[in-house]
């Protein structure tokens, strides 16, 4: 066979075996707008009840905003924060206290200069399984502990529908 053509066969053999067979449409779990605002408006009123004025946001699988509440009372830059600690919980798949933790340990992380993530605690992500689904952030207390409890109270009211 000539080289031209034993190109156009190659290509054409790589092109069969790249298509895979058993193509098919992925299978997701994602989280309702119901059950967000029940995660963020529960982590709300815990923070409120202790006399912590926060702000909340549960963010989707993709790190989208599903709701943003900013309490009574709260600093403007309690959103912005809530936010990135969401986020953060998000991208990496942990509480988002673990990352800072991690950066404490080894500053030289480059993954804390990317837009969006922040070395703070006080955000979880949310799973069904091993899977993440979503997070939810918290920001406002007076320390990151207390943002997170209210967080993780979000997340036991409806820790029976994650399963």
């Amino acid at each position: 066979m000539p080289a031209p053509l034993n190109h156009f066969a190659a290509i054409g053999l790589v092109c069969a075996l790249a298509s895979p067979a058993s193509a098919q449409l992925l299978n997701e779990k994602s989280l309702s707008a119901g059950m967000a605002m029940t995660i963020a408006q529960t982590a709300l009123e815990t923070c409120t009840k202790q006399g912590y004025h926060v702000s909340v946001h549960v963010l989707g699988r993709n790190g989208e905003v599903l709701v943003a509440v900013r309490g009574d009372g709260a600093p403007p830059h309690t959103m912005e924060n809530s936010q990135r600690k969401a986020y953060t919980a998000r991208t990496f798949r942990i509480p988002s206290g673990e990352f800072a933790q991690r950066v404490k340990d080894n500053p030289s992380i480059s993954a804390v200069h990317l837009s969006g993530i922040i070395a703070a605690q006080g955000a979880l992500p949310i799973k069904v399984g091993d899977e993440v689904i979503g997070a939810v952030g918290v920001s406002g207390a007076p320390g990151g502990e207390k943002d997170e409890a209210c967080a993780k109270a979000g997340l036991d009211k409806v820790a029976d529908q994650l399963k």
